[in-house]
């Protein structure tokens, strides 16, 4: 077994930009962070045999990201026809509007204030641009307006922040709610269970070759989590920042702040369950 294939998810090794699938393609962004890990994955999503594309998370306003992705379409014989959005997160969503101007296409998203156009997005809408069938699966958690993209002809997933490639993702209090995220990762269970879900493409890290893993392995971690947040409370520890250098102390202390947002989502959720 390989180093890559013993991490949750069986995360894919090799380069991350490129083909994943029959119809997705990935354009990292050069916005490599601790938060955004190697950069800011945007999906190219096509049917083989059409000339229509449709783009998930142009990300930053990098202005030669946006035409790499362009032209990347356009070497494919392919014209970018729709722009879709995971959440409203700069590192997704900053460059949309500027995408949006070179390509003259719509940006669909669940936040009214992210749209280009007449369209929006929802449970239950199928995206089928150019032959292409994507589903809409609301996530909220990470942000209220986090979605999901299911692909089924590739048994895969566009999931954003709300499952990444490497690691885990942050539950944005007060935006993201804990409760939320994991009705949302539930939620991405049952494609891995009823809908044959294999693969995980993901907004940051890369492909997991194991979605029903990976995200059996989010669940316990926010579990395990979450019982740590709750001793830390019982020994004492109240405010937020006390309970981040307690709980995520063999963490990066760059990641504290983040870290920050997710343990006060904890906090709130074990409040409203009665549990401190």
């Amino acid at each position: 077994m390989t180093e890559a294939a013993a991490l949750p998810g069986q995360p894919r090794g090799g380069v991350l930009s490129g083909r994943a699938t029959a119809r997705a393609v990935n354009v990292l962004a050069p916005n490599p962070s601790a938060m955004t890990l190697d950069g800011t994955n945007t999906w190219i999503v096509s049917e083989p045999d059409s000339d229509l594309a449709v783009v998930v998370d142009p990300g930053p306003l990098d202005d030669g990201h946006l035409r790499a992705v362009i032209g990347t379409a356009e070497r494919a014989g392919k014209r970018v026809a729709l722009t879709l959005l995971t959440h409203g997160h700069p590192d997704h969503a900053e460059g949309a509007a500027r995408f949006a101007e070179l390509t003259r296409t719509p940006v669909r998203a669940l936040d009214p204030a992210l749209r280009l156009g007449d369209e929006g997005l929802g449970a239950g809408d199928v995206i089928t641009t150019g032959g292409v069938e994507m589903r809409v699966v609301p996530t909220p958690g990470h942000t209220a307006d986090s979605l999901c993209f299911h692909l089924p002809a590739d048994r895969a997933v566009l999931t954003g922040d709300t499952v990444l490639g490497r690691g885990t993702t942050v539950v944005a209090h007060p935006d993201g709610r804990l409760g939320d995220y994991l009705d949302s990762l539930r939620r991405l269970r049952s494609l891995t269970v009823d809908d044959g879900v294999g693969f995980v493409l993901p907004g940051h890290g890369p492909v997991l070759e194991d979605a029903q893993g990976a995200i059996e392995f989010y669940l316990a971690h926010r579990a395990n989590r979450l019982a740590q947040v709750e001793t830390a409370v019982e020994n004492g520890h109240r405010d937020a920042s006390a309970v981040v250098a307690a709980v995520y102390a063999d963490v990066d202390r760059s990641l504290w702040p983040a870290a920050e947002l997710s343990v006060r989502a904890q906090l709130e959720y074990l409040r409203e369950h009665g549990l401190i």
